[in-house]
């Protein structure tokens, strides 16, 4: 690895040539002075190594790959790349994400002058032109980082900060989760003092889903996730068993509402988000039944 650097951006990235591609691109042009980009790729299957090949090669002096072959799990690929990162301060940012040139030093600069320890920015969903109804669902659903922060004491480890004393001090990702660790991690976090922050003046961009199959992946990824935050942190939030009645009752019509305010949306889109939104929650609860019967099954091999 390269000399010790103030700053380290790392990327997990699984099957995602083009998005990888994206992201690479947003960030070896950067207005910081002194920083290193980590791809961790996890053990894809595409054409993922060969763009982050293409990076390191015109750009030797900050990019350098990584891989987590190992587990299978973005958790376990950002925590290959801490472990190799040299910096102070360790930003992460997703494949198929991209920030204007400013974007690590804003970041970093607001972390330092606010006193931060744990920092989560704006996020903002882009949708092309003519966008989708999924991509619409999606921009008016997704990423609200701040009332996460406030609430709930996370960011997504989609574009976050976080100083190295923090990691030294209460430890790495839970690599057991598909999803959820970003709250799991948060929370730790919180309940060791750290001061967590948010910024609005920060943002990155995040594609908004354009199709059913995208929307439904992410439901199902969710669902497994929740049965595994079940098992391994059921000090974290409450998580119903599956078979309970609250993952079966349609979701309140009040939190649409209170979504689109403001937003010109006709009565029929918003029934239309609302079945969508019925229809992934339960999406998401057969996630959760098909992940806690396998890690029943797991738990009696054990035995």
């Amino acid at each position: 690895m390269n000399t010790v650097t103030s700053i380290s951006v790392i990327i997990p990235v699984y099957n995602d040539s083009e998005g990888i591609r994206t992201t690479l691109n947003a960030l070896v042009s950067q207005t910081a002075y002194d920083y290193e980009i980590l791809p961790v790729d996890n053990n894809s299957t595409d054409q993922t190594r060969e763009v982050i090949a293409e990076f390191v090669t015109s750009n030797p002096d900050i990019v350098w790959p990584l891989e987590e072959t190992n587990r299978q799990s973005s958790y376990a690929a950002r925590n290959t790349g801490i472990e190799y990162a040299s910096g102070d301060v360790l930003l992460f940012l997703d494949a198929n994400m991209w920030v204007t040139d400013t974007w690590v030093d804003g970041m970093t600069t607001t972390l330092e002058t606010r006193g931060c320890d744990y920092l989560g920015c704006d996020v903002k969903l882009v949708a092309n032109d003519e966008p989708t109804f999924t991509e619409r669902y999606e921009q008016a659903f997704s990423f609200p980082v701040q009332t996460y922060l406030d609430n709930k004491h996370f960011a997504p480890t989609c574009a976050l900060a976080v100083r190295r004393e923090v990691f030294d001090k209460i430890g790495l990702f839970d690599e057991h989760l598909e999803s959820g660790g970003d709250k799991e991690f948060g929370q730790r976090v919180h309940r060791v003092g750290f001061e967590q922050c948010y910024t609005s003046n920060v943002t990155a961009y995040h594609p908004a889903r354009n199709s059913w199959d995208a929307l439904k992946s992410k439901a199902l990824r969710i669902g497994r996730g929740r049965a595994q935050m079940r098992k391994y942190h059921p000090e974290v939030g409450t998580y119903h068993h599956p078979l309970h009645p609250i993952n079966y009752v349609p979701p309140s019509p009040f939190r649409l509402r209170r979504r689109f305010s403001g937003y010109s949306t006709s009565p029929l889109t918003l029934v239309g988000f609302y079945l969508l939104e019925f229809v992934l929650k339960l999406t998401q609860t057969y996630g959760m039944i098909h992940e806690s019967l396998a890690l029943l099954r797991t738990e009696r091999e054990k035995d």
